[in-house]
């Protein structure tokens, strides 16, 4: 998947489900009712007991975008590609920025402040996860875009679906959500509950169109 393409499928489907699940079987089964449901961006993290085991899985699910969460290191980096990794997730300004790259992949590179935000596309990502965007808020963000309007923000961390509607209204591509969209469906929570939330927030993407 070209670089590109990420910013497209991000612009076009405005939420990325982010996993860490209690073992690869809960995680997949999450995942597969958040692509049924209609969010088909999926990030799993790296801390999820076997992650590597439920990309591969999840990979092989039609229609199922399946990213890497959580990559800090070049190893990192990949073994989640070799895993079916089709894009990769930062914390921060680490190395599995630039090994993402390197390897062809698209990278929602961390970063909280403008200097490192520039960074991070420096380093080759594709777009810019605002982490963790609870400290500021969509305010931050709009102060953000106010002098880098041509930076593609993702904002993860805090973002139920009202504050997700608040960031893509100031101007986010995307937002990513953990919590408040998984809850503990990935932990062997109710999967009824958890289509609810997805087809909400699958929602965003007619409404932000």
């Amino acid at each position: 998947m070209l670089k590109m393409d990420l910013l497209s499928l991000l612009r076009a489907h405005r939420v990325v489900g982010i996993i860490r699940g209690s073992s690869p079987e809960a995680a997949v089964a999450a995942g597969e009712v958040l692509v049924g449901a209609g969010v088909p961006l999926i990030e799993v993290s790296l801390v999820t007991p076997g992650a590597l085991e439920a990309i591969t899985a999840l990979a092989q699910v039609p229609g199922c975008l399946i990213g890497a969460g959580t990559v800090i290191t070049e190893f990192d980096a990949e073994a989640a590609v070799e895993a079916g990794a089709r894009f990769l997730v930062t914390p921060a300004l680490t190395p599995g920025i630039a090994a993402g790259s390197s390897l062809g992949v698209p990278v929602l590179g961390g970063a909280q402040t403008a200097t490192e935000a520039l960074d991070a596309l420096a380093l080759g990502a594709t777009a810019v996860k605002l982490f963790p965007a609870s400290v500021g808020g969509p305010g931050y963000l709009k102060a953000l875009r106010d002098p880098f309007p041509q930076v593609p923000f993702v904002p993860v961390g805090g973002v139920d679906l009202d504050r997700a509607r608040e960031y893509l209204r100031v101007g986010a591509v995307a937002v990513g959500v953990g919590g408040p969209l998984v809850g503990n469906a990935a932990g062997g929570g109710s999967l009824d509950a958890l289509a609810e939330r997805a087809a909400a927030f699958a929602g965003l993407a007619a409404e932000f169109a």
